[in-house]
This record gives C-alpha cells, sequence and structure tokens, in this order.
C-alpha cells in the first residue's frame, strides 16, 4: 500500500512538474504574459524528461526523421532544456544565418561543455560579444588566414603526406604478400596525420614516430606516441560534447554524477591540459632562447599568440591560449581525419569514381613527383568527391548549436529568446527536394553548371559563426586524400563492399573503422622508394 501510495504520489509530482514547465514555455518568450504565440510543431512529450526519449544514436539521422513526419522546423524540450527548434531545409538555414545571423550568434551553456572547453572561453563556445569578436579576429587574421595556410601550413601539410605515403609503402612492403599489399587501418593513421600537421604549425614540432623515422613506434604498433595519446583524449571527450548527451539535459545526474560523467571529463581534460601544456612550455622557452629573432609569417601559432601576450597580457591570457589551441586541436584532428576516412570510404565502394580521380591526378601532375599544394586548383574531379563527401556526411552534422539572444521568426514560427536552435545539415545536405537521388555517392553533380550550383552546401557553418578553419581543413583533406589516391592502388578486405553504418556523436563517424588492402602503383614505385 505504502509502496503504491509513493507510486502516485510520484506520478502526481511529475504530472505537476510537466505542467509548471509547459506554463513557462507559453509564458516565457518576452513578448508579454499572455501574448499569443505561434510555436513549431512538436511531437507528443512525457512529463520531466520532455523528449529525451526521442534522442537516439546518430542523433542527426534521428532528428532527419522527425522532420519528415512535423515539418523543416519543428520544436523539442530535452529535459531541463526547454526549447529546442531543429532546422532542417535549406531554405530556412538560409534564413537563420541572414535575416537571424545576429540574434542566432549565441551559444547554448552546457555542463560538459564548461567543464571540457574552459568554462565558454573556447572559441566554438564562447558568447556572442567583445571577447568572441577578439578571438574571431585571432584566429582570422594571426592564425589561420588564407595567406598563412598558404606559405607556412602547406608545406607541413605536404611533408606529413609524404611520410604517411612512406609508411604505407614500408607497410606493403613488410606485409609479404605478393604484390606488395598490406591490411591497413586508416583512420589511426589518418588521425596521426593532422595531429602533425597541427604539432607542426601550432608548436613547431612533430610527433616522434616520423620525425625519427621509426617505424611502429607507437603502443598500438600503428602510431605515434603522441597520436595515440592525444586520439585516446578525443575519444573519451568527444562523446560527451554532442547535443545528444543526456546528462546535459538532467540536473539531477550532474548534482549527483550517477554516470561518473563529470569525473570522466576532469580526467581527460586533465590529460589535455598537460599534453598543452608542454606544447606551450616548449615553444616559451624557444622564444626566450631566441628573441625576436624569428620572423613572424614564420612563427608557429603559440608563438604569435605569446607574443601578443606581452603587449596586450588582458586580453591573450594564459586561459585564452589553451582555449584556442585546444579548439584548434580538437576540431582540427577529428574533423579532418574522420573526412578523409568517408571519402576513401567511398571511393572503395565507386571504384570508377576513384580510377577517375587516379587518372586527373596522373594527368595533371604525372608519376615522377608527388602531389603539391599548387597542384590542388587543377584537381577538379578531386574537389567534386571532398565535396560529395562533405555533403554526404558533413563532418559536424548539427554543426554547433546556436541560441536565440532575442525573440525571432523562424519560418513564420516564434522562437522566444533563449531557444536553442539546430540546424541539420546532414538533412538539408539530403533534402530530397534540392538533391536528385539525395543518398547516392555522384561526385559529377558539382561540375560547373550542374545540379550542385546554387544548392546550400553548410558543412562548416554560415554567417559570422562559421568555422575558419575551412581553409586549412580543405588544404590538409585535398593532399592526403589526393597522396593516397595518386601513390596507391586500394582493394576492399576480402572483396566485400565497405559497410557505411554511422555512429552518433558531435561528428558524424564511421561505426567501424575503415580497412583497407593497400598496394604501391607500379607507376610510382619510384618515386615512393625516394621518399
Amino acid at each position: 500500500m505504502d509502496n503504491a501510495f509513493l507510486a502516485i504520489l510520484s506520478i502526481a509530482f511529475l504530472l505537476l512538474l510537466h505542467y509548471y514547465q509547459v506554463s513557462r514555455d507559453a509564458g516565457g518568450s518576452g513578448k508579454g504574459k499572455g501574448a499569443p504565440q505561434r510555436l513549431p510543431p512538436s511531437p507528443p512529450a512525457i512529463p520531466f524528461l520532455g523528449h529525451l526519449h526521442l534522442v537516439k544514436s546518430p542523433f542527426h539521422a534521428t532528428l532527419a526523421s522527425l522532420a519528415s513526419r512535423h515539418g523543416p522546423v519543428f520544436s523539442l524540450r530535452l529535459g531541463s532544456r526547454r526549447a529546442v527548434v531543429v532546422v532542417s531545409s535549406p531554405a530556412l538555414a538560409a534564413e537563420c544565418f541572414t535575416a537571424h545571423d545576429v540574434a542566432l550568434a549565441n551559444r547554448p551553456r552546457f555542463a560538459s561543455q564548461h567543464l571540457a572547453l574552459f568554462g565558454g572561453a573556447a572559441l566554438t563556445t564562447a558568447s556572442y560579444g567583445p571577447y568572441w569578436r577578439n578571438l574571431r579576429r585571432v584566429a582570422a587574421v594571426h592564425l589561420l588566414s588564407a595567406y598563412r595556410v598558404s606559405t607556412v601550413m602547406s608545406p607541413a601539410i605536404a611533408a606529413e603526406a609524404r611520410a604517411m605515403a612512406r609508411r604505407l609503402r614500408r607497410a606493403a612492403d613488410e606485409a609479404g604478400v605478393p604484390g606488395g599489399g598490406a591490411r591497413v587501418q586508416l583512420k589511426r593513421r589518418l588521425f596521426e596525420v593532422s595531429l602533425s600537421v597541427l604539432m607542426e604549425t601550432i608548436a613547431r614540432t612533430r610527433t616522434t614516430s616520423w620525425s625519427s623515422g621509426a617505424v611502429g613506434a607507437a603502443a598500438d604498433g600503428d602510431i605515434s606516441p603522441e597520436a595515440h595519446e592525444f586520439k585516446e583524449i578525443v575519444d573519451e571527450v568527444v562523446p560527451y560534447l554532442g547535443t545528444a548527451n543526456k546528462w546535459d539535459y538532467l540536473p539531477v545526474l550532474q548534482r549527483f554524477d550517477v554516470l561518473g560523467v563529470r569525473r570522466k571529463i576532469i580526467a581527460a581534460v586533465s590529460r589535455r591540459d598537460a599534453f598543452l601544456r608542454r606544447l606551450v612550455d616548449a615553444e616559451q622557452r624557444r622564444l626566450d632562447d631566441n628573441e625576436g629573432g624569428e620572423e613572424s609569417e614564420k612563427k608557429s601559432m603559440i608563438a604569435v599568440l605569446l607574443s601578443l601576450q606581452k603587449t596586450e597580457p588582458e586580453v591573450y591570457t594564459d586561459t585564452m591560449i589553451m582555449a584556442l589551441c585546444a579548439n584548434l586541436f580538437g576540431a582540427g584532428t577529428e574533423t579532418t581525419s574522420t573526412t578523409t576516412e568517408w571519402a576513401m570510404s567511398l571511393l572503395l565502394n565507386h571504384p570508377d569514381a576513384l580510377k577517375k580521380a587516379q587518372a586527373e591526378i596522373d594527368a595533371a601532375v604525372g608519376t615522377s613527383r608527388l602531389i603539391s599544394p599548387d597542384d590542388l586548383p587543377r584537381l577538379r574531379y578531386l574537389h567534386r568527391v571532398i565535396n560529395e563527401t562533405l555533403r554526404l556526411y558533413p563532418a559536424a552534422p548539427l554543426l554547433m548549436p546556436h541560441e536565440s539572444s532575442a525573440d525571432c521568426k523562424i519560418g513564420g514560427y516564434d522562437v522566444p529568446r533563449g531557444t536553442m536552435v539546430l540546424v541539420n545539415a546532414y538533412a538539408i545536405h539530403r533534402d530530397a527536394t534540392a538533391w536528385a537521388d539525395p543518398a547516392e555517392f555522384r561526385p559529377e553533380r558539382f561540375e560547373a553548371g550542374g545540379e550542385a550550383e546554387g544548392r546550400l552546401l553548410i558543412p562548416f557553418g554560415m554567417g559570422r559563426r562559421k568555422c575558419p578553419g575551412e581553409t586549412l581543413a580543405l588544404r590538409t583533406v585535398g593532399l592526403v586524400l589526393g597522396t593516397l589516391v595518386q601513390c596507391f592502388d586500394w582493394g576492399r578486405v576480402g572483396g566485400v563492399e565497405v559497410d557505411m553504418s554511422e555512429r552518433g556523436g558531435l561528428t558524424v563517424a564511421r561505426a567501424v573503422p575503415l580497412e583497407a588492402v593497400c598496394r604501391p602503383r607500379a607507376c610510382m614505385r619510384g618515386v615512393l622508394r625516394e621518399l
């Protein structure tokens, strides 16, 4: 009897709490008490949890399915997050980032991101205002400008792509398989390339296995100790930073930390900060030993920030420098390696496209040298492959979440101030009203005058909070993918089609890391032997 009474009380309490939340949602827009609102449609909710029961992995695919039933703009309530608006059409996304770009320039606050990203001091999570504008200016002008990517970073990317080719050639030679083939897991190798590029450009240091020429120096026998360490950190932190992390929406879980999420995030962040602190301290010593002896455009990113700190210490604080470095490493490693892995997966399942990309490189570059940064503008088909990969598998499928700082309307619906707005790039890129056969891999759609012309492609976002690392990311993916295609013939393991299942999270990763059979191309063996 007592148990039944407690159950009734619990249900009554949840219903009252649900009524309070619904009432607060209806009257909390700032338009005046009792003012009528036309809110976006919403699926049925349950008390207390709202629509958390709908949060399935991968979340972007779940939201795309909900959009097919409720329309291109609909709303959710996720636990304590009272209003979440999901936008899933090209026209409405363009409306968000043009007419409402300023109103939607804020970021929502999440407990997990507060723990992992310096309390909102990181570029991706900082609130819109003077602090963010300064961060954006530093990133766009001093760190990631087109000039700096071209003159400082491109040589580093080319060097790391060359080292990757050398390691793959050695792996193939040591495999002892007729024809020189080797079965390789590409994700770890691609992650190390991305990390090595960033370590060279951010901190003027390199991963030990490539800088020393050693093979198999890593703990997993495949990558360097630095890449192995940082990949472990990324794998531990990233699952808690996505918008589908239920821990962020249920304060009771945060208060008692019954799942140990807080402890896990803090442990991983401590390891990450120690990793970054070693790089910052080493660069500070290098600057102290070589006072004023290096041209500013040749300095590492950390050196640039430390130099700025000397003139404006109140602006360029240690926290700001660490937050920027964490953003650059976190975003630059996982997104570029994941995009390249998806591109190779698509090419393996479409061997005609792979041969076409090889033929283009052979015609434009030849077989007597490796592809260089200067070759990329002429490799139009390679660019189409990359664009089609980004359309099908945008690295951040829900972009970064936005929050309205003022009441606005999206698609004719009221969006109250304080609403979290998710733009589903994954759904927009697969909108059947905009793309013919949207699920098909068809690089030719990006030909001049083709069907992609005028279509919205937003893998890096849009508007004032667009990712400032787009130029670096495209240069890295282009050179790394071009090197893989130029130097090797690729086959599927066992001849079986590559499984294209997705894993949910902040990035759209493969459910199973890509493995492939790699054989040096006969026409490139001379070049590969000289690496």
